[in-house]
């Protein structure tokens, strides 16, 4: 059953049944069990051995997976970093500080763009942190609720997406070095292939720059022009006959003591310390002071815990420094917000255990070697390979509403067919899942980035999707382009030229027709 057509089973079962049921785990579950028995010709113990094997590989592989487990103890102590910002008061602090310094709208939209960029160490706390702050400044300047939701949205997973240093990047660094480790038609090391795969993600390219464009100019088009006019015009920054989040439920007290540097210095210092251990670690194994050799030997996970713990407490000993004047502070609450912190990235580390583990078995039945072959049998010519995949990815993150559950799916079997079809386009094929997947998240309203960045914003969720997914959709249809510029030329750079001459078409031609438009008014 290993390298035939029954070896597909597996991850087409997981899609079909994360399309029908939505639910992430149980797919992925599905496909383990149904892998599990084709290795093992349906025998039942070597059955359950699969499937222990699978769910044990992220702790143990022929010994301690230390990669793997500091990535998840990475992600756990993002989340208790998250907390604590909370808890301390450190976002409605910098709130507080931003409000008397930014006079302008402009000033006003490219503070949340650049927040969201800045904050890029998770998604979650992206939405969370974004929201909170910029919110009380895009009120004052009349920016509308779901124009903050977009800003909101498309600054969180387009930049975790493409960062090293953030739950995304973990996580796919992780699967990167599964992919990598079984083919010899690759030299560089995970985290070089994913700092190469950055340029090559043309969704995040056309997204970003069109946050940028909105941001700097007047322009508004689709269903957002709709929401601004009416907040410049009538005050009113959303429907008021539509229900309306209020603000996040806080299960921490609020008080008045946070300080900017209780949000800022934590995230800072996760910054600066696993970038430094980082350069640390490389150095140690590579043994000279090369910025290329010392990515190409640095230890990834090891930095990102080291930052992290850093970080952590950091956050916990500014918290502590509030008890001589916030009657509020107690241990007791510094104990509920760690336990809160590692419960808010429980469901993530759950599906990259899953998705580990089906990558293991579909590497083991050599699905990807199949669908390579079926593929060059189907004499599909492996140009459009970048563009079909992208798409596939859309549609797959759309129907369920998550990027990660889309990328443990496709992952190995986009990297598989392209090592045995074209190895040339390896990285632009893994690039176009990522892309992909965050295109379809964008667009899901079932998504939970989606909903938090409509929560955050105070937005009507069905709004904040009615007025991204027009935007959405034409950064995907710019990067659809792309992708088959890329494929027909099979050169990166040329597909990157693609887009951005796209991008500058649009670009002029909104900004014609925003200049008619203020010229009728007038």
């Amino acid at each position: 059953m290993i390298g035939t057509w029954v070896s597909i089973l597996p991850p087409v079962i997981a899609i079909v049944m994360v399309l029908v049921t939505r639910r992430v785990l149980l797919s992925l579950g599905a496909g383990i069990v149904t892998a599990a028995l084709l290795i093992a010709e349906f025998s039942p113990m070597e059955t359950l051995k699969n499937v222990w094997t699978a769910m044990t590989i992220s702790f143990w592989d022929d010994g301690l997976n230390t990669y793997n487990i500091f990535i998840m103890l990475f992600l756990l102590l993002l989340g208790v970093i998250t907390a604590f910002v909370s808890l301390s008061g450190g976002s409605a602090a910098f709130a507080r500080w931003a409000v008397t310094r930014i006079r302008t709208q402009r000033g006003a939209k490219l503070l949340t763009m650049i927040l969201g960029i800045a904050i890029f160490v998770d998604d979650y706390f992206n939405s969370l942190a974004v929201g909170q702050i910029a919110r009380p400044i895009t009120d004052q300047h009349k920016i509308s609720r779901a124009k903050l939701a977009y800003f909101i949205d498309s600054t969180s997973a387009p930049i975790c997406v493409v960062s090293p240093i953030s739950s995304w990047g973990a996580f796919l660094i992780g699967q990167l070095a599964l992919i990598l480790g079984t083919t010899a038609a690759v030299s560089y090391s995970p985290l070089t292939a994913f700092i190469l795969m950055a340029p090559m993600n043309f969704y995040v390219i056309a997204t970003l720059s069109m946050v940028f464009f909105f941001a700097w100019t007047n322009n508004d088009f689709f269903e957002m022009k709709k929401h601004e006019d009416r907040a410049v015009n009538e005050g009113l920054l959303y429907d008021p006959e539509k229900e309306i989040p209020g603000e996040l439920k806080e299960e921490f007290p609020e008080h008045s003591y946070g300080k900017v540097r209780d949000l800022v210095a934590p995230i800072v210092t996760l910054i600066v310390v696993t970038l430094g251990m980082m350069v640390y670690t490389g150095y140690q194994e590579a043994g000279v002071f090369d910025i290329w050799a010392i990515f190409e030997n640095t230890d990834v996970p090891k930095s990102l815990v080291v930052g992290g713990v850093t970080a952590t407490l950091l956050a916990m000993f500014l918290y502590v420094l509030q008890m001589k004047v916030n009657k509020t502070a107690s241990v007791s609450w510094m104990g509920r917000a760690f336990i809160s912190g590692l419960k808010a990235m429980m469901p993530a580390i759950l599906i990259l255990i899953f998705a580990w583990g089906l990558t293991e078995l579909i590497a083991t039945l050599d699905t990807g070697l199949f669908l390579s072959t079926m593929v060059d049998q189907l004499n599909i010519p492996v140009a459009f390979l970048p563009v079909l995949i992208f798409i596939l990815a859309g549609l797959m993150a759309f129907s369920t509403g998550t990027s990660w559950g889309s990328f443990g799916i496709l992952l190995p079997i986009a990297g598989t067919i392209m090592v045995n079809a074209e190895p040339e386009l390896l990285l632009p094929a893994l690039s176009a899942v990522l892309a992909g997947a965050v295109f379809g998240d964008h667009c899901s309203p079932i998504s939970d980035t989606t909903i938090l960045s409509s929560t955050g914003a105070g937005c009507n969720h069905m709004d904040h999707v009615a007025t991204q997914l027009p935007y959405a959709l034409v950064a995907a249809g710019v990067s659809a382009l792309g992708y088959f510029v890329l494929g027909m030329t099979g050169s990166v750079w040329i597909g990157l030229v693609a887009v951005i001459i796209a991008l500058i078409v649009l670009f002029t031609y909104w900004t014609a027709k925003g200049k008619k438009r203020q010229a009728q008014v007038a």
